[in-house]
């Protein structure tokens, strides 16, 4: 399949959108949509759908593809739509990856081989066999802390010789990384951060932006954080990404999707429902978020944001469904 035609390009901050569930474990479209819509609203540079914070693992085949074109819809070609597609058999990877495509993706998300734990040679064969089956530009993910393996620098050089795979989703924990990669790769090649406690540090190194957990809860606030690195506005930056800090560290108080959840059923945006193995939010964390979020709202992030800033969700009246 021919491949010489992709591309994509994006900056900032892009929300790994969390997938809402209703009373019957189903996919709340509905909710889907209007989340989405609202964070386009709120200046959301794309929308990475189908990944860890979607609950990817547990969405059957058609639940990927429902994600897929409900946040296709809520675009209407506004922004790009990454959509998640990656697995640790090579087989099933390339036929989500086949299905994002025809759902109206514009670019996909895969990433490394989980627990089989494939060689650097496994990992070229991987990522180039998905490569050559779809038409579509695709991001690489590396995320040693779930998958157990590394993408090491010398193989996403490599992988970057084709001209569908075009960025990298780097949630390795290694800072110096895109300082290094800038040496090895094409000036167009897409380096962003996975990590929301790191991003603007990963940014300043030659980071692309950031596929971020955070900015669901507060997307224009991050929007005009990523402004003030990209204009120059360096001291406003960190002071705005030192009053995210408590936020996002509630976000993680446990495992991912659950706190953002959480969050955004406190803001009106969605249920908290996640699936198992994954389980409800602990009482003492639901404090810790609940806390952060009253104090984000009423402090540091309030001197940050003008009078004309768009109104938080539940002062929009977004229903839950």
């Amino acid at each position: 399949m021919s491949n010489t035609h992709s591309s994509i390009a994006f900056s900032g901050f892009a929300p790994a959108i969390p997938t809402p569930f209703d009373d019957n474990d189903h996919i709340d479209t509905e909710a889907l949509e209007r989340f989405c819509d609202w964070q386009i609203e709120e200046g959301a540079s794309a929308l990475v759908v189908c990944g860890t914070t979607g609950e990817a693992p547990t969405l059957a085949p058609a639940e990927h593809e429902t994600v897929i074109r409900a946040a296709v819809n809520a675009t209407h070609g506004r922004v790009p739509v990454v959509a998640g597609a990656g697995s640790n058999s090579t087989r099933h990877a390339i036929e989500l990856a086949k299905t994002a495509q025809a759902a109206g993706a514009d670019a996909l998300l895969s990433v490394v081989p989980y627990y089989n734990r494939p060689t650097q040679a496994g990992l070229l064969a991987h990522f180039r066999a998905i490569a050559a089956s779809v038409d579509v530009p695709i991001l690489l993910y590396d995320v040693p802390p779930r998958t157990g393996c590394s993408l090491a620098d010398a193989t996403l050089a490599r992988l970057a010789e084709n001209s569908n795979i075009v960025g990298l989703k780097d949630a390795s924990g290694d800072i110096g990384r895109p300082l290094r990669l800038r040496r090895m790769l094409r000036p167009e090649f897409l380096l962003f951060s996975g990590d929301d406690a790191s991003a603007l540090e990963f940014i300043a190194r030659g980071g692309d932006g950031c596929i971020s957990v955070t900015s669901n809860v507060v997307p224009d606030f991050c929007r005009r954080l990523y402004a003030a690195w990209r204009d120059g506005r360096t001291d406003d930056a960190r002071r705005m990404a030192h009053a995210l800090a408590d936020l996002t560290g509630a976000l993680f108080k446990e495992t991912n999707p659950v706190p953002v959840k959480y969050a955004l059923s406190l803001l009106n945006c969605m249920p908290a429902r996640v699936r198992l193995p994954l389980v409800e939010l602990a009482h003492d964390s639901k404090a810790a978020v609940a806390t952060a979020l009253a104090q984000f709202r009423g402090s540091a992030a309030d001197r940050q944001m003008p009078p004309s800033a768009p109104a938080w969700p539940m002062e929009r009246g977004l229903p839950i469904s």
